[in-house]
């Protein structure tokens, strides 16, 4: 594949991403990984690199506004929380992503795919939510953004695919609030130190490809977030579901 077709690819895959990502407030880095394997045919530490890379820039930033126009709630000290615990968690996840070969990191993956896969197409009983005049409780907001953290080093990830669920079921979020608070707790370059530890491990990253898929991804993230509202919680997740097992099934047997 030429340089140029490189960068097309990527910022294709880019806007898919970030398609996903606003629309479902997940999603975007856990595709990301396996296509930028399959299509450029890099191991699955670069291509874990360089999606860590490619979400550090404020890329979800479209569909944060977009979610704010639309009247759903995003509580700052709930982020900010977030963000702290993710900090605490994602240079370590990185620094053990390297010292697992890249084949069973990328079994790893597809497992971690699969289980996802399976929680969204058999939800459990729906969490009881505040209303939009109820205090959030932000108590679980530390260790959910480590776990997030921890999670996103490890798999390249960007995190809310992890925090989502969490913040539903622990901090009674809604399906929109959630998905806006997990988009927001991304816009700070928070996956720096474990993108660091990537460059460090993989001799550097490639650049231009990830300011290609960065300019997707934002690009994307506006138009996915416009339509959030307008799907069922229920048809959303397993239409998600649906795609995890796609992308497990060909990371497993391709």
């Amino acid at each position: 594949m030429s340089p140029l077709a490189e960068i097309v690819t990527c910022a294709a895959l880019g806007v898919a991403s970030g398609t996903l990502a606003g629309f479902l407030g997940m999603g975007g880095g856990s595709i990301l990984p396996p296509l930028l394997g399959l299509t450029l045919g890099v191991n699955q530490h670069l291509a874990q690199g360089i999606s860590l890379a490619a979400l550090l820039p404020p890329v979800g930033l479209p569909a944060v506004l977009a979610y704010r126009r639309n009247g759903t709630r995003i509580d700052v000290r709930l982020v900010g929380l977030l963000i702290f615990g993710f900090l605490g968690g994602v240079t370590g996840g990185a620094w053990i992503a390297h010292r697992v070969p890249a084949r069973e990191l990328r079994w790893v993956f597809a497992t971690f795919l699969l289980v996802t896969a399976v929680r969204s197409l058999l939800p459990g009983p729906a969490p009881s939510v505040a209303s939009s005049h109820d205090e959030i409780d932000r108590r679980p907001a530390l260790p959910i953004g480590l776990v997030a953290g921890a999670l996103s080093g490890l798999l390249g990830v960007g995190g809310a695919i992890v925090a989502l669920p969490l913040l539903r079921r622990f901090a009674k979020l809604g399906r929109l609030e959630a998905q806006a608070t997990t988009l927001a707790l991304m816009l700070p370059p928070i996956g720096l130190p474990a993108v660091l530890v990537y460059a460090s491990e993989q001799g550097g990253l490639p650049w231009p490809l990830l300011a290609a898929v960065a300019l997707g991804f934002a690009a994307g993230s506006g138009m996915g977030a416009r339509f959030a509202g307008r799907v069922s919680a229920l048809a959303a997740s397993r239409a998600y579901g649906v795609l995890l097992l796609a992308v497990a099934a060909v990371l497993l047997f391709a």
